[in-house]
């Protein structure tokens, strides 16, 4: 099946505003694509990594806090996307979940949390 995309007029005259009953960034997925799917695999996978994660900075290190501040973030994020889900809004809880793996995998990224070299769920320097 092709990715049905609108064109350029439609696309302009029809970003950010509901049109019976759909948004824009619906008519961008596959018609297959299960967004309620999508949001529950991506909430268990940043589960999966708030699990993995030990915060690496000493706790008088001022990196604790920035470390301690994006956890937090993370954690922010990923209840949003919870509660978004539950009122059915998926657009909305996708977005949040990614912004909560986004702050996860940039803490790992720069040291401030110690993923245990897991590139799997983490993406990390070489």
């Amino acid at each position: 099946m092709a990715l049905r995309r609108p064109s350029r007029i439609a696309s302009t005259r029809t970003a950010g505003r509901r049109q019976k009953g759909k948004t824009f960034l619906r008519s961008f997925y596959p018609r297959f694509v299960d967004i309620a799917a999508l949001v529950d695999k991506d909430i268990q996978l940043t589960e999966r990594a708030f699990a993995k994660i030990r915060i690496a900075p000493p706790k008088k290190s001022h990196l604790r806090k920035v470390a301690e501040d994006f956890l937090s973030m993370a954690r922010a994020y990923c209840e949003d996307a919870k509660h978004f889900r539950d009122k059915g809004e998926f657009e909305k809880a996708l977005a949040n979940i990614n912004y909560a793996h986004g702050w996860l995998d940039a803490g790992a990224r720069i040291g401030l949390f110690d993923v245990g070299g897991d590139d799997t769920l983490f993406t990390l320097a070489e």
